[in-house]
Parts: structure tokens; sequence; C-alpha cells
């Protein structure tokens, strides 16, 4: 255990590969404990102090954040390639939702430390906020949504505000039905994207490609 300075921390670039490495410990406490992970089972598991979590992280929160960014950047990758797919655009709208909920059921304890704060939190961390953390995240979602909406959808006048609309419509309703669908599993996977496909399609089955987009 080095408890003093890491070895290799003057090397170039070794800051961000323990930072990572320390994000890779991070998940994996995750993984096993869901909301409950605490800043000393993550020091634990990367072979740790706690103040030298700190020192990359500064406290719960920022590493919070930086998990968030971690997934979020990889939810936002896979989901990019779906509507990006070579398919009939409801199919790419199906296979939009599909590859969501199936992150987070794939990894349920992640989303839920993302989204749900432990009850049983340790004393020194109960100030921690998962609301004030998880919204931002959500609106990104949302404005990286929109923006997709936006380059391949004409929306006539007003275009960008409805698709502002859209974008952060859509992430609600893909939060709010997953994190019910997560917890009671009522249906299957598959009765749910087909369940959201017919409530989005409305408008979105008529309106035309952009002509200076991409298409949809």
């Amino acid at each position: 255990m080095q408890t003093t300075q890491e070895a290799g921390a003057g090397e170039p670039g070794a800051g961000e590969r323990r930072r990572r490495e320390l994000l890779e410990a991070a998940d994996r406490v995750v993984l096993r404990d869901g909301p409950k992970a605490s800043m000393n089972a993550i020091a634990a598991e990367a072979g740790i102090t706690k103040p030298i979590l700190y020192r990359h992280f500064g406290d719960k929160a920022g590493l919070y954040q930086a998990l968030a960014v971690r997934h979020t950047d990889a939810l936002l990758d896979s989901l990019r390639a779906a509507l990006d797919a070579p398919a009939e655009r409801r199919s790419r709208v199906e296979s939009t939702l599909d590859t969501y909920l199936a992150a987070i059921e794939a990894r349920p304890q992640v989303y839920r430390f993302l989204m749900h704060p432990a009850e049983d939190s340790q004393s020194s961390e109960r100030g921690f906020d998962v609301g004030l953390h998880s919204a931002p995240l959500l609106r990104r979602l949302g404005e990286e949504l929109a923006q997709v909406v936006g380059e391949r959808v004409d929306l006539g006048p007003g275009g960008e505000q409805l698709a502002r609309i859209w974008g952060h419509g859509i992430v609600g309703m893909m939060h709010a039905a997953g994190d019910w669908w997560l917890g009671e599993r009522p249906c299957a996977r598959a009765d749910l994207v087909a369940g959201l496909t017919d409530l989005l399609w409305g408008r979105l089955a008529t309106a035309g490609n952009r002509e200076d987009g991409p298409g949809f």
C-alpha cells in the first residue's frame, strides 16, 4: 500500500493513468455495493489510503462526477451508434431506447449509485446529495439528444427550441420509465421498448429529414 507518494507519479501521463485505475477500482466497488459504495471501500479496493483518494477526487462528489462522466460518455457513444445505424427510422428509435435500457439492466448497481442515494451512508458521507449531481447528468443527455434531433429532423420554424423540448422530454421519459422497470420488472424489455416507441412515434413519424443534415 502506498500511503505517502504514489509510485510513478512523476512519469508523463502517470497521473491520468493512475486516475483511470482508481476509477476502475471504484467501478468494482460500485458493482458490488451499489449506492452503499463508500470512499473507505474504494480506497481499500485500490490499495491506497483515503487521503490519497481525496487527493485525486477531492470528496465523494468529485469521485461521483468522474464516474458519471465515464459512464455517460460510454452511454452516449452507444446511443449515437444506435441512432446512426443503417436502418428504418422506427427501428433506430427502438434500438436507441433499447440501448439505454440494456445499459442500465447490464449494470444496475452502477445505475443505482448514480441515481439513488444510500439510506445508510456513513455519517461522514451523509452530506452527499445524489440529486444535486444526477440532474446535470440527465441534462447533458437531454442536450446531446436535442442536438441529434435538431441536426437530423426538419421541425420547421422554431425547430431548435422544439428539438431541445424533445431531447429533454425523451430523456425524462427514458429515465422515469427505465427506473420503474428496473425496480419492478413488470414486463419484458422488448415490451417496454415497443410501448415507449409507440408513445414517441406521433410527429416523429411524419417529420421529414433536414436537407442539410445526415438524416434520421
